[in-house]
């Protein structure tokens, strides 16, 4: 392998997981990072960021509280009908947006792997050989592939993944919006069908995700209309969507996003971030777990002989599975209450009366702080 399009390494998207990737694998080997967007880009992303990740990224040259994170050590949740429990996050986190914290680290990447923008199209694996081809017409042949290409792909379909057969009955919606709101805190408010969170980024606007299912939003006749009608029957988010001022033009939005069980590695891929497994958005802990999963992969691949795959592959499912499994497990089971009204309610009633409960349920969502 000598021609200008083989690498050691080739990374199939440049978000977060994909790129922390590229920094690190890159310091040793021929990485290509294709991913089909320019940077920098907004995505559809809660952008609170646990503080587990927060000395790794400082490790790797990657500051967010410089590039002026918000600091956040409060959470807030409330039940469909604005019942309201505040308590304080046992390790912290900070808002960014992905606007920002992408390009903090396409930057950095840059200086290590080769990043290019173009859509993957097809993989194929032979002779111990993956060739990747674009929609730009180009082909590129590396010895191992990372499939960082986040919630849902057309190349899931390509590859036939088990979980993409199933469809899913989840959409997201995020945008930003001008309203004032405290920079220290995460909220969470319930509203029929779905979950919202609030949290402010390094622009001062304020990030609105929200998650909900078809039936919920098939009711109405568009996102407004959604938000007054469903979702503002939560006094908090009446009063946020009453108030709020929007800074997108129309916000983003994306379907058929999937909790179903993924494997880590598939077809001889190496899965990373959301790719690998996505854990309810309720539990703030997404992007921390995409960072931590690049930084699991390339200690792996660094520590290891690249001619042994069947190690590497073994050895990166355990790893995978020890330290994510049960965080995955115990978001189902959150999300599976707080969407059950009376259930919610009887909880944020045992809750209220024991105020040690929340935050031990938020640490099992989250890991040790990364190092």
């Amino acid at each position: 392998m000598h021609t200008a399009n083989t690498y050691q390494i080739i990374i199939i998207g440049g978000g977060l997981a994909g790129l922390v990737a590229a920094i690190e694998l890159g310091k040793l080997y021929k990485v290509l990072v294709l991913d089909k967007d320019s940077y920098p880009r907004h995505r559809v992303c809660g952008e609170y960021v646990s503080n587990e990740v927060l000395p790794y990224l400082q490790s790797i040259g990657i500051y967010p509280i410089t590039a002026g994170a918000k600091k956040i050590d409060t959470f807030q949740i409330s039940t469909h009908n604005g019942k309201l429990i505040t308590t304080s996050l046992p390790l912290g986190g900070f808002g960014i947006s992905r606007y920002a914290l992408d390009m903090l680290l396409y930057t950095k990447a840059k200086e290590h792997s080769n990043i290019l923008i173009e859509t993957c199209t097809e993989i194929s694996f032979e002779k111990n050989l993956f060739s990747v081809a674009t929609k730009e017409g180009n082909q590129y042949q590396a010895s191992y592939v990372i499939g960082a290409f986040g919630k849902r792909s057309n190349l899931d379909r390509y590859l036939n993944r088990k979980f993409n057969q199933k469809k899913s009955p989840w959409l997201a919606v995020k945008a930003h919006y001008t309203y004032p709101f405290e920079d220290t805190t995460v909220a969470l408010h319930n509203f029929e069908g779905g979950y919202c969170g609030l949290s402010k980024t390094e622009t001062n606007a304020v990030n609105a995700c929200y998650l909900t299912t078809y039936n919920s939003f098939k009711k109405v006749k568009s996102v407004v209309d959604f938000q007054q009608e469903i979702m503002s029957a939560n006094p908090f988010l009446a009063d946020f969507f009453q108030k709020a001022i929007p800074l997108f033009d129309a916000p983003l939005t994306i379907s058929q996003v999937s909790f179903e069980d993924k494997a880590p590695v598939e077809n001889h891929i190496f899965m990373i971030g959301d790719a690998a497994g996505l854990i309810h958005p309720l539990c703030g802990n997404g992007m921390a777990m995409a960072i931590h999963s690049a930084k699991l992969l390339s200690e792996v691949l660094l520590q290891k002989d690249l001619n042994n795959r069947e190690e590497l592959e073994t050895k990166y499912t355990k790893a995978w599975s020890e330290l994510f499994s049960r965080r995955l497990q115990t978001g189902r089971r959150i999300q599976g209450l707080l969407l059950r009204p009376t259930l919610a309610k009887a909880s944020f009633t045992i809750a209220k009366m024991f105020p040690s409960i929340l935050p031990k349920i938020i640490e099992k969502t989250h890991g040790d702080v990364v190092v």
